[in-house]
């Protein structure tokens, strides 16, 4: 009977064991920027980006903040969705676009060494979800983020009033707000990699350097320093080229840590917009999160 019972308990804790392993999973989440526009807490509202049925990585979620509002106030929603999806046995693919990846990099930063509570991937109506085994762990599963437009480094636009100033978000998006309201070279080693698209527009003499009409290349290249400065394409001759990958750049200008730039629009092709169907910049991240997320 002795014996019987050590067999039993020893197949219970195996099953248990098989269980945890089976339950691991690895999601794709997309943090959206100004102007929001999906439903918050719901993770299948990809009303931003474009229609929910469009390949976006693996068991992919909108991770969806109102677009409006401080980072800081609205930074619960994102710290959530990381608890909800990458912690435990589970791990994250992240994208970004524009203020997205200022959220994501103040996240990490600010949050990123934090003590969380394992959770079990099942979310209520506020975008929340329940424990899973009662332990913690230090900060989240997260394998990489891919940045479309990213605006850790702010945007002239917000600088030169040419956004409605009366909008929180606006006033953090200011060059000088953004790249002091955290420390940028703490992501808690998770490499951002950054996507900086070039098809400007007339007002782009705002912005300086290259832009896709909205976030210069100093920003969605990651490139470090207290200020914005002017960074273009090789084929532009009066203006020190933003370098692929982790490379100082053209002129002397470093990265921050943990930041790559995997894209830079030569072509001058691609926009910072959306426009409801995963467009612009947005389609580059999307090609690349579709071939790495699985």
């Amino acid at each position: 009977m002795k014996l019987m019972r050590i067999v039993i308990t020893t197949f219970l804790l195996a099953m248990a064991g098989l269980s945890s392993v089976a339950s691991a999973a690895n999601y794709t989440l997309w943090i959206n920027g100004r102007g929001g526009g999906g439903v918050v807490g719901d993770y299948t509202s990809f009303t931003y980006w474009g229609p929910a049925s469009t390949a976006a990585g693996v068991n992919k979620k909108a991770v969806n903040w109102d677009g409006y509002n401080s980072i800081a106030s609205e930074n619960g929603k994102i710290r959530d969705a990381l608890d909800c999806f990458c912690t435990g046995n589970n791990w994250c693919y992240v994208a970004t676009h524009s203020a997205g990846d200022l959220m994501m990099g103040y996240t990490l930063a600010n949050y990123g060494g934090s003590t969380r509570m394992k959770k079990n991937a099942v979310s209520n109506s506020s975008g929340q979800c329940g424990n899973s085994d009662g332990t913690t762990q230090v900060g989240w599963n997260i394998k990489w983020v891919r940045a479309a437009s990213g605006a850790g480094g702010g945007s002239e636009l917000s600088d030169a009033g040419s956004w409605a100033m009366s909008e929180p978000l606006v006033k953090d998006l200011k060059t000088s707000t953004a790249r002091a309201m955290y420390n940028h070279n703490d992501t808690r080693n998770v490499w951002f990699y950054m996507y900086a698209g070039a098809k400007g527009t007339f007002y782009s003499g705002i912005l300086p350097g290259q832009d896709d009409e909205a976030v210069a290349y100093h920003s969605s290249g990651g490139v470090a320093g207290s200020g914005g400065q002017a960074l273009c394409n090789p084929s532009d001759w009066f203006c020190n080229d933003l370098t692929l990958g982790t490379a100082a750049n053209e002129g002397g200008s470093v990265k921050w840590a943990y930041h790559s730039v995997s894209f830079r629009d030569d072509a001058e092709a691609y926009n910072h917009y959306a426009n409801g169907n995963w467009q612009g910049i947005i389609s580059v991240v999307r090609t690349a999160v579709v071939n790495n997320a699985t």
